[in-house]
């Protein structure tokens, strides 16, 4: 791996931690300043629907400049969005201006990987770039509960920015809010400094028009090719297949934690953990194990992963669950790195770069929104646990294998071959 690529994966670390953060910091002002219940999921909300509707939009921005340059602007919205939390902006506000540089950093990120690098060496990107994502997700929650609530660590940020802007600029950070939101600023801003190392890498492609309906006939087309090419199509059901149950898994986690074993709210979290624990070690395993050009041969994986969200119904003790949620982990990890590694390779070879990212999200994020909505409908029927749970790895089970008949009919080389 070259030393661009590692400076991309310190990029996509930092700004996914400080993504993480500045969520825990927004969810604790919507608390502390006795704004309305309902925000705090909108803020997901928010960030979810700025992938789906800007997907047309963001493909071709990441295309029409180099694609470093393209991630430290979206950096720099991103640090702009965090910045307004100083100016008393509603938390919806600036963490929609944040999901709205995220959503164009995204085709930039993961179309410069198949740009920069040969199709034999995308698994283990991929692996490296999925593995750090989920520890910058973990580490960022963790960091945005300490500048939020810890009192010790409030002290010692408020210390420190005395310390540093009072000399400076002889007046010290007035607030914690300030402090915090320093320290998120920050973190924006190491990512933006790496990316000067890739400032002028990744291709530019011409477009034949500005227009709205241009852009829009554009995603439309390049949505169609990718469903009916049947790698694509196998490698990006399996992909939004992974983040929709993704998301509803982690919903599910917190309260299945808490009522088939009676954990505290902060114990359950720690479970959460476990299972990213396994996805980054199986993300880490696929870059080893799995070449691209043998990616389909991870499709009972997913199978067996339904299989095991099934088995989730049966455990209610601590001791079980954790060596079995790790496993879980490991089986997400092994099963979407490789499938995303293909979607990148047949996105690349049959559009450009940023517009098949911007279809994977849009589709991934769509995915996420009929899960979670459907499991928002479980919850109003009064479905039991359990019974979720069944239904969501019988789900996967059924999905994977249909996917995994249209991989078993797919002629010519192997991807990457």
């Amino acid at each position: 791996m070259s030393p661009a690529f590692f400076a991309i994966v310190g990029a996509q670390f930092f700004s996914a931690l400080a993504d993480s953060a500045l969520f825990i910091l927004c969810v604790s002002l919507i608390s502390t300043l006795a704004f309305p219940e309902w925000m705090t999921p909108m803020l997901k909300m928010g960030f979810v629907l700025s992938y789906i509707l800007l997907a047309p939009f963001a493909g071709a921005f990441a295309d029409t400049f180099p694609k470093g340059r393209v991630m430290l602007v979206t950096n720099t919205i991103k640090m702009f969005g965090c910045s307004l939390i100083l100016a008393k902006a509603n938390p919806l506000l600036a963490y929609g201006i944040v999901g709205f540089g995220a959503s164009a950093y995204s085709p930039a990120k993961y179309g410069i990987l198949a740009e920069v690098l040969p199709a034999r060496r995308l698994v283990a990107a991929n692996g490296w770039i999925e593995g750090t994502t989920v520890v910058a997700m973990i580490l960022g929650t963790i960091l945005g509960g300490l500048i939020s609530s810890n009192e010790q660590t409030i002290a010692w940020l408020l210390h420190v920015n005395f310390t540093l802007f009072g000399s400076l600029f002889g007046h010290a950070v007035p607030s914690p809010l300030h402090a915090a939101v320093t320290v998120i600023v920050l973190t924006y801003l190491l990512a933006a400094l790496l990316n000067l190392g890739v400032l002028n890498k990744g291709k530019r492609y011409a477009h034949t028009g500005r227009n709205l309906q241009t852009l829009f006939q554009d995603f439309y087309r390049c949505n169609s090719t990718l469903w009916r090419d049947r790698a694509g199509r196998v490698s990006l059901g399996v992909t939004s297949l992974f983040w929709g149950a993704g998301m509803v898994l982690q919903i599910l986690l917190l309260a299945w934690a808490q009522t088939a074993l009676g954990l505290s709210l902060d114990k359950a979290a720690l479970l959460q953990a476990v299972f990213a624990l396994g996805v980054v070690l199986g993300a880490a395993l696929a870059g080893k194990a799995v070449p691209l050009v043998r990616s389909m041969s991870v499709m009972p994986l997913g199978a067996v992963l339904g299989l095991a969200l099934c088995s989730m119904a049966l455990v209610h003790s601590v001791q079980v669950a954790l060596p079995l949620l790790l496993v879980i982990g490991i089986l997400a990890g092994l099963f979407v790195v490789p499938m995303n590694a293909v979607l990148q390779h047949r996105g690349h070879s049959l559009m450009s770069a940023g517009q098949s990212i911007a279809v994977q999200n849009f589709n991934e994020n769509l995915a996420i929104l009929a899960m979670t909505g459907g499991y928002a409908m479980a919850l109003q029927v009064q479905l039991g646990m359990n019974t979720v749970l069944i239904l969501l790895g019988t789900g996967i089970t059924l999905a994977t294998l249909y996917l995994r008949m249209i991989a078993r009919t797919i002629s010519g080389p192997p991807p990457g071959s």
